[in-house]
């Protein structure tokens, strides 16, 4: 069973997204601002590494299509 609710296109968006962020904030900003940016460029990096958003799971929503058959 698989608990996968992001495409790989959406998977792929959120790890850029995570490390643009992540640079951005502790390596651009810097300061208090850049820690919050930082830590908040987690969120898309590991939800798109696990492929996995709880945000999606809690509105029952997913991008990842599924076969209609089951392994």
């Amino acid at each position: 069973m698989s608990f996968a609710n992001e495409a790989n296109w959406d998977r792929i968006a959120r790890v850029v997204l995570g490390i643009v962020l992540l640079i951005v904030g502790f390596g651009v900003i810097g300061g208090t601002g850049g820690v919050i940016l930082g830590i908040i460029g987690l969120v898309p990096l590991l939800t798109g590494l696990i492929g996995w958003c709880p945000a999606y799971a809690l509105f029952h929503f997913g991008t990842k299509e599924h076969s209609g058959t089951s392994a």
